[in-house]
């Protein structure tokens, strides 16, 4: 049997889709309270530009956006690594859902092997998908025997989703 791709199901998997949404939220969130404290960085500098070189109020100034800036770009570089880092796990716990799934349909159909394809088509005016299309191991198929929709329904049945302890289940 085929499987046609993962990025079609990730494409089309309601709970992952929902779980990226709701991280595009909090990274929209997050980006907006840096804008804040970027606007905030940039006003002190306006109000150094004010002040004399070298006076007291003009290196405490000075100080005071070297330190802003310095948390800035920590802060802004751990929410980063935090949000990739979280978008990872949901990227995994959504592969392992669907190789449980694919393997639960194999073995109640007395499927051996499931082979990975690509069935999109070429793009004719892209050279990338041109040599894609050339190299790809799966050269015809009968779509009879592409799973992947199969796949996707079960994936996106709500009784699946809510089977307490079912591994890769998406939170």
């Amino acid at each position: 049997m085929l499987f046609r791709s993962v990025g079609y199901i990730f494409k089309n998997h309601i709970r992952f889709k929902s779980a990226m949404d709701k991280m595009k939220d909090e990274v929209m969130q997050a980006e907006n309270a840096l804008k804040g404290e970027r606007d905030r960085i940039n006003q002190l500098m306006e109000q150094l530009k004010a002040l004399n070189v070298g006076t007291p109020e003009y290196k405490k100034l000075e100080a005071e956006i070297a330190k802003g800036q310095g948390d800035f770009n920590v802060n802004a570089q751990l929410q980063k690594k935090d949000f990739m880092d979280r978008e990872a796990k949901v990227y995994l716990q959504v592969y392992n859902e669907i190789e449980a799934a694919v393997g639960r349909f194999a073995r109640e159909r007395g499927i051996t092997a499931v082979f990975r394809f690509d069935g999109d088509p070429v793009d004719g005016s892209d050279r990338n998908q041109i040599l894609r299309g050339i190299t790809k191991p799966i050269v015809f198929y009968d779509m009879g025997i592409d799973i992947t929709p199969e796949i996707l329904k079960v994936l996106n049945t709500p009784a699946v989703a809510e089977q307490p302890g079912r591994p890769g289940a998406v939170q």
